[in-house]
């Protein structure tokens, strides 16, 4: 357990003004664990991380020069992206499945979760934001990337990406703009599920302080593979760098909230 990191840092420059997201990165889980109860295969599903997500942070965070912050355990385990108070945080069933080791647990054990992995990481994601922020002198752009299922119970999903979203659309619209200009590209906006969930990571970091966010979804068998991670990397980084350099995105938008650092 000690040696078990609940994230990891990618280094890049602070001063960049940029900083990439990746809660779902992993499918790790501590040793103490072991498989909580689940087949292997339970691992390489996305009831365990979003597919292709820690390879394209990697790639873009590489590209761009900019920090990033990976998730570093299973959601499995534990959910990033919920808010500490959310009853999906620690799942029982996911998808169908059921998760042995999760199922029944203590309140001791739930609250050793939050402590050892879900706090850590977004302390880590905290600290990258408000080091980018003071290295840029302004508020940073924040960007989560997630991945989804080609279907869900049966029904196929058209959209190629997907941009969720809260009430500041501030770094949403361009990101729409530009992915739309490929006619070949069907994206969603606030498909296939809606993106405003308070105490989420975009919610806790961003909403709340003023920050200009967007979390984009990439369909899983987009990214499945170095050839797709690739391709939308490419398709990605000159977008992103776009945004970063618009100067709008960093005024302050009415939708946000007047009590953080960045109002």
């Amino acid at each position: 357990m000690q040696d078990f990191q609940p994230f990891e840092i990618l280094a890049g420059n602070h001063d960049s003004g940029m900083v990439l997201l990746g809660d779902h990165a992993m499918n790790r889980l501590p040793p103490r664990y072991g498989d909580l109860g689940l087949p292997a295969t339970a691992f390489a599903r996305h009831i365990a991380y979003d597919i292709g997500i820690e390879a394209l942070t990697r790639t873009l965070s590489q590209r761009l020069g900019v920090p990033a912050v990976l998730g570093g355990f299973s959601r499995l385990l534990i959910d990033p992206n919920r808010g500490e108070d959310d009853p999906t945080l620690i799942m029982r069933i996911s998808d169908g499945a059921i998760v042995p080791g999760n199922h029944p647990i203590t309140a001791e054990e739930w609250n050793h979760r939050i402590e050892a992995f879900h706090r850590p990481y977004h302390n880590a994601v905290s600290e990258t934001i408000a080091k980018t922020a003071n290295a840029s002198g302004r508020a940073p752009l924040v960007l989560s990337l997630h991945s989804y299922t080609p279907a869900w119970k049966g029904i196929p999903r058209p959209w190629h990406a997907a941009v969720l979203w809260d009430s500041d659309d501030r770094a949403v619209r361009p990101l729409l703009e530009q992915l739309r200009r490929e006619p070949a590209l069907i994206v969603g906006d606030n498909e296939p599920y809606d993106g405003a969930l308070k105490g989420d990571t975009m919610y806790r970091h961003c909403m709340v302080s003023g920050i200009p966010h967007a979390l984009l979804e990439v369909r899983q068998d987009l990214i499945g593979d170095e050839a797709g991670v690739a391709a939308w990397a490419d398709r990605l980084a000159p977008i992103f760098q776009s945004m970063n350099a618009d100067g709008a995105l960093h005024a302050y938008n009415v939708h946000a909230s007047r009590t953080g650092p960045y109002a």
